[in-house]
């Protein structure tokens, strides 16, 4: 009776693991314990930035807004703050957007906004 061998699980599990670690340079692509090591590091630095990527991007937006604002005589917060008062329900992702690509009708918007400020 011979005794039994992992294997077959084994090279699959190693085998799913380099294929992972592809893109890697030098040990931390072909040494088994690098590359586990690497990969929770990485991971661990992918859930963080998942994050981080939201906060980065409103401070985008909102950088991006208080520039268009300023071109049509309001500061951000002023902006904001008389769409809020116009009943202007558009997020800073998509106002960005139109500050960006379209400044005709972002104007339009910091026009009510200045609007509903003055009265």
């Amino acid at each position: 009776m011979s005794r039994t061998r992992n294997v077959v699980p084994r090279l699959r599990r190693r085998r799913r693991l380099m294929r992972r670690a592809k893109g890697f340079h030098q040990g931390r692509r072909r040494l088994l314990r690098t590359v586990k090591e690497t990969l929770l590091r990485a991971g661990n630095f992918a859930y963080r930035d998942r994050r981080n990527k939201k906060r980065t991007f409103r401070r985008l937006w909102i950088q991006r807004l208080n520039a268009a604002a300023r071109m049509n005589d309001l500061s951000y917060s002023r902006l904001i703050h008389g769409m809020k008062q116009a009943s202007i329900d558009i997020d800073r992702r998509a106002l960005s957007e139109l500050a960006f690509h379209d400044p005709a009708a972002f104007t339009a918007v910091a026009e009510k906004a200045k609007e509903a400020l003055a009265a």
